[in-house]
C-alpha cells in the first residue's frame, strides 16, 4: 500500500515570510508555492535593454518601471508573481505594508523561455488579465524577432499585435511610449 502525503497549503502571509528568506524566486498560487524558472544571458539582455528605453520617459511622466524582484499580487487568484518588467503609471499601490509587493501594473513584460511560454500564453495571461490596472501585455521571444502584445480594448476584450521583423516599433499606448525592436533586440 501506498501513502500518500499532503502537500501543504500556504498562506499568503506563510509565502511571503518564506519569500523574505528563500535565496531563488517562488510563485504563489491559492495556497501552493512553485519555484520559477532562472533567465539566461539573453533574457537579462532584453530585460536590461526594456528598462533603458522605459525609465527615461517614465521619469519625465511620474511613472515606475520595476524587474524581476518586484512582486505582483493578484487577489483574485490569491496569487503572487515576479513579472520581468512592470510599469506602474504614477505611483505603485502595494499589497499591505509590503513595499516589494505592488498591485497596479498597467503594462507587464515577460520575456518567454520553453519552459514558461505556454503558461505565460494561457494561464498566466488569465491571471493578469483579472487586473483592472493592466492595458497592455508584452510577450517577447528571445531566440528571433518577434513580440506579441495583447492591448486591452474594453474589460473583456484584447486585441493582438504581432511585431515579428527588425523595422517594427512596439508602440505602448498606455504610456504614449514607441520603442524599435532594435533596442529591445
Amino acid at each position: 500500500m501506498v501513502t500518500q502525503l499532503a502537500q501543504k497549503i500556504y498562506t499568503p502571509k506563510e509565502y511571503l515570510e518564506l519569500e523574505t528568506q528563500s535565496t531563488n524566486r517562488n510563485e504563489f498560487i491559492n495556497g501552493d508555492i512553485l519555484p520559477m524558472a532562472g533567465g539566461t544571458t539573453q533574457h537579462n539582455e532584453i530585460v536590461t535593454n526594456l528598462c533603458i528605453a522605459l525609465k527615461p520617459p517614465l521619469r519625465q511622466k511620474g511613472g515606475r518601471v520595476y524587474i524581476e524582484n518586484v512582486k505582483l499580487s493578484i487577489s483574485e487568484f490569491n496569487m503572487f508573481t515576479y513579472p520581468d518588467v512592470m510599469v506602474i503609471e504614477k505611483e505603485p499601490i502595494y499589497y499591505n505594508e509590503s513595499k516589494t509587493t505592488v498591485t497596479n501594473p498597467i503594462i507587464i513584460f515577460e520575456v518567454l523561455s520553453d519552459s514558461t511560454r505556454e503558461y505565460d500564453q494561457s494561464r498566466k495571461f488569465t491571471f493578469y488579465r483579472s487586473l483592472e490596472s493592466l492595458q497592455e501585455y508584452v510577450l517577447v521571444e528571445p531566440e528571433q524577432n518577434l513580440i506579441m502584445v495583447y492591448r486591452r480594448n474594453n474589460n473583456k476584450q484584447w486585441s493582438l499585435q504581432i511585431l515579428d521583423t527588425e523595422n517594427d516599433i512596439l508602440s505602448l499606448q498606455s504610456i504614449g511610449l514607441e520603442i524599435a525592436l532594435t533596442d529591445i533586440y
